[in-house]
């Protein structure tokens, strides 16, 4: 006979996250959790792990994940590579200034985990330079494309712009602002085909983070077996009429 233990002081992993579908391409529906341990009174979470249970034979894979402490843990289910099997895509909220983001997608065909897009390396490779010019704008060049935005800003107001530019609209001196890493990564069915492309933002800033001056928008769809740049947009904020 075996005697077991509770530890009071010990705080056990939980489930913060669970979704259903077929992940391993059987036509049978599998568990899919993330699992974590919760702080006391507070929404972070820590050893945030992904956890799939094989919907015809009860076998759990566990999936460690690389950045694995955050807020608001999430999982979502859906097809991004077109072969009819839901992929796992998973969202975990830094809890920063930056809003950034931390995200993760898997495939898991035949029970076989595959990382199909992975924030780190999204970041490294969508990279931009922000660069104010004279006349009230602010130029943004995207690398990845070689593409280049000219944002107006001659609407943030007087206060802001005369600490920047003298009176004939030139800068007193050089300025450059920068572009957040990833802060949303979002499915979106451009198509209506079932096959769901990415949506990723990228606040653009200016002297400060708290300086927004717009978000990069990347649409990445899955082609040769990896996402790749589909559409680049540049959104800006309005001002009052």
């Amino acid at each position: 006979m075996h005697n077991y233990y509770f530890r009071a002081d010990i705080i056990y992993p939980s489930i913060v996250s669970y979704a259903r579908g077929d992940v391993n391409g059987d036509n049978i529906p599998d568990n899919v959790y993330l699992t974590g341990i919760k702080t006391p009174s507070s929404p972070f979470t820590q050893n945030i792990t992904l956890i799939i249970q094989d919907g015809f034979t009860g076998r759990f894979t566990r999936i460690p994940l690389k950045e694995n402490t955050g807020y608001n843990p999430n999982v979502f289910l859906m097809d991004f590579t077109g072969d009819g099997i839901d992929d796992i895509l998973i969202s975990i909220d830094t809890g920063g200034s930056g809003a950034i983001m931390y995200h993760y997608i898997y495939s898991f065909v035949g029970n076989k985990p595959q990382l199909l897009f992975d924030f780190d390396v999204y970041n490294n490779q969508y990279t931009y330079d922000v660069t104010y010019k004279n006349n009230y704008k602010v130029e943004v060049i995207s690398n990845k494309n070689n593409k280049k935005y000219i944002i107006d800003i001659s609407n943030k107001g007087s206060d802001y712009l005369n600490e920047i530019y003298d009176e004939n609209g030139n800068l007193k001196e050089p300025i450059t602002g920068f572009v957040n890493p990833l802060s949303g990564l979002y499915p979106v069915d451009f198509d209506y085909d079932k096959v769901y492309e990415l949506l990723a933002y990228q606040k653009i800033a200016g002297r400060y983070n708290a300086d927004s001056l717009g978000y990069v928008l990347n649409t990445l769809k899955w082609e040769n077996n990896m996402f790749v740049l589909d559409n680049q947009f540049v959104a800006i904020w309005g001002s009052e009429l």
